[in-house]
């Protein structure tokens, strides 16, 4: 969304891409799972009167339009890529098998995962930790906008405390709502850490995969 108030600003989605070549050129393999709440948010649209699973399959359709955007900047910048939906939509996108993903990612491709685990009432978060428990990834990393953890909303108040490192307990135990507890018990099932990330600092992804710079860890 960049600082647009709704929509795709294609300027950050370039950002972004080039972020994430950066990664890419180090060979890690990559999976993407991109959010839809710049276009529509399927628990604001249930809050609005929509039914809620008519709202969360909107949600789903949002993230798809964002993984279109984000294959074709990315390819355009010579990364491949292909994405895979949860939902059947065989014109425009993959359906999600595990096994040809695998081939993808064996493949020097990154996968975008899109339209969440197919299912309303779970989050992008949760089908981030699905996915990353069934691609067997060493780490799950949200990259948001805000630099790691706090214990409120740092941009709302300058007082918060910063979490370097917090267990998966303690996030649910404490109420920390940098991703919601299905997707956080998942990845502790998983044994899977999760690094938080500002997105919107460059280099910030690959320092916190590297352990340089401001982040937070989840195990």
């Amino acid at each position: 969304m960049g600082s647009l108030n709704y929509g795709l600003d294609v300027k950050t989605t370039k950002f972004i891409a080039n972020e994430i070549k950066i990664i890419y050129q180090k060979k890690y393999q990559i999976c993407l799972i991109i959010g839809g709440g710049n276009i529509f948010r399927g628990i604001s649209g249930a809050a609005e009167g929509i039914d809620r699973s008519t709202s969360d399959y909107m949600g789903m359709l949002a993230t798809t339009i964002n993984a279109l955007s984000m294959q074709s900047i990315l390819e355009s910048i010579e990364v491949p890529t292909r994405v895979q939906a949860a939902i059947n939509m065989a014109q425009i996108a993959e359906p999600y098998i595990r096994r040809k993903a695998v081939r993808h990612l064996e493949k020097n491709r990154i996968v975008i995962f899109a339209a969440g685990t197919g299912n309303p009432f779970f989050s992008t978060d949760t089908a981030a930790a699905l996915r990353a428990s069934e691609m067997n990834c060493s780490v799950i990393i949200k990259a948001t906008k805000v630099d790691g953890i706090y214990d409120k909303d740092p941009i709302e108040n300058h007082d918060a405390i910063f979490y370097k490192d917090i267990s998966y307990s303690d996030v649910i135990n404490k109420n920390l709502r940098v991703m919601d507890t299905t997707a956080i018990s998942l990845a502790k099932e998983s044994k899977i850490p999760i690094l938080i990330t500002n997105i919107n600092k460059k280099n910030s992804v690959v320092d916190a995969i590297n352990g340089l710079g401001k982040y937070s860890k989840i195990s």
